[in-house]
């Protein structure tokens, strides 16, 4: 086993190296909150796909140690080789994985493309050999392409505007500059790309394939995670090519939860959940300066949510077992309330129309917004000695 000593390399909204004991540290902060805030029993067995980070990883975390379920996990990460690290999200599922194994717990992961069918079928299969029907099946995919199993074509989203091109301030996350950023309309063929890459297809055919091999427990439930988002994002996100895809999402959604109310008196949900800082949305311009002023607003109101917190509430309230969620005209699922409340809103479009470079420090919490950027991949978090050296091969026990 190797050991190193892993610094960050930061390169606008991608880092390019993560550190294990920093996610290690990350994941135990999840799980012990998960733990708290949760009945420890409910959930015999479930199916995360895209559990490695984000809002897949607090799935996962919360439906194992929230609600006592056996879980298999499905995402693509790299280990760790040598003395060059693996990705954030495969030290998350390391630790997650040695937690479990430690408490006698049962979670397995298959490392693979979750949008082939490869990786779909040694998913059924393993849950036929190893677990049997599925109680939920949350679905947290996020990836740039997608390649269609059925005609071998690669799609790539894209995030632009239906219609005219937009203009919005927006900071650049190398230089720490709030400046002017036009993104141009999107073409229908990007339209149609982003909708095979972020709509509902794929989620369908995963449901479509659990149901065939008849891995699905009476009272089946799954969710997909969705964004809606205020007015200053709203005509490159949810009036853009991102909010088409999530239109065909919620779609879908109606359309599983018909055909599981007949085949086992399940349903599906799109749960709407709260701006947060992500990998993903760290890409998507304007966001991070929203976001920055939005935890500042929030952290000030008490009312401040990460992805653990989320997710546990949305299974306290909505998605376990027993629940009956409250949904919205739209049969979503809304645990953006806090962050869509009116008076929320009506503070950060105040800050928006005034913040600066200049003044953004005083205004938002970008500072905040950066430090949780670093700690998605496992840097600045408490009680971590980062110049020590640290084993960089973990296995997922």
């Amino acid at each position: 086993m190797t050991q190193a000593v892993i610094n960050p390399r930061i390169r606008g909204f991608i880092c390019l190296t993560a550190h294990p004991e920093g996610c290690a540290a990350n994941v135990r902060r999840q799980v012990e909150l998960a733990r708290a805030g949760g009945p420890g029993k409910g959930i015999g067995r479930a199916l995360v796909v895209g559990s490695s980070a984000g809002y897949g990883l607090s799935s996962l975390i919360t439906a194992i140690w929230g609600h006592g379920a056996e879980a298999l996990s499905v995402a693509y990460e790299r280990p760790g080789q040598g003395d060059r690290p693996g990705s954030a999200g495969w030290y998350n599922l390391a630790e997650v994985h040695r937690l479990a194994k430690a408490e006698g717990r049962h979670v397995e992961t298959i490392n693979g493309d979750a949008f082939s069918t490869e990786i779909s079928d040694q998913a059924l299969a393993r849950l036929k050999a190893r677990f049997g029907k599925l109680d939920t099946f949350v679905y947290s995919l996020a990836s740039p392409k997608r390649t269609d199993p059925i005609n071998g074509e690669t799609y790539g989203s894209v995030l632009k505007p239906i219609g005219p091109a937009f203009t919005s301030k927006t900071i650049n996350l190398d230089t720490d500059q709030i400046g002017p950023i036009t993104l141009p309309s999107a073409s229908e063929t990007e339209i149609a790309a982003t909708r095979k890459v972020m709509g509902g297809e794929d989620w369908f055919r995963w449901v479509e394939a659990l149901a065939a091999a008849d891995l699905l427990a009476p009272g089946f439930r799954t969710v997909a995670y969705s964004y809606i988002g205020p007015q200053m994002t709203h005509a490159i996100y949810r009036a853009g090519t991102i909010g088409g895809a999530k239109d065909h999402l919620e779609a879908t959604a109606r359309r599983l939860s018909a055909d599981l109310q007949r085949r086992c008196g399940g349903a599906a949900w799109v749960s709407v959940n709260k701006a947060l800082v992500t990998q993903a949305s760290s890409a998507i311009p304007v966001v991070p300066l929203y976001i920055s002023l939005l935890y500042k607003v929030m952290r000030q109101a008490g009312k401040h949510e990460g992805t653990i917190e989320q997710i546990i509430r949305l299974f306290r309230d909505h998605y376990a077992p027993g629940r009956t969620p409250t949904v919205d005209d739209h049969a979503r699922i809304r645990v953006d309330d806090w962050e869509m409340a009116a008076d929320i809103q009506a503070e950060v479009a105040g800050l928006w129309e005034r913040v600066t470079t200049e003044n953004l420090a005083s205004l938002g919490d970008y500072a905040g917004f950066k430090r949780e950027f670093r700690s998605l991949f496992g840097f600045e978090l408490d009680g971590v000695d980062y110049a020590a050296p640290v084993e960089v091969e973990r296995a997922l026990v």
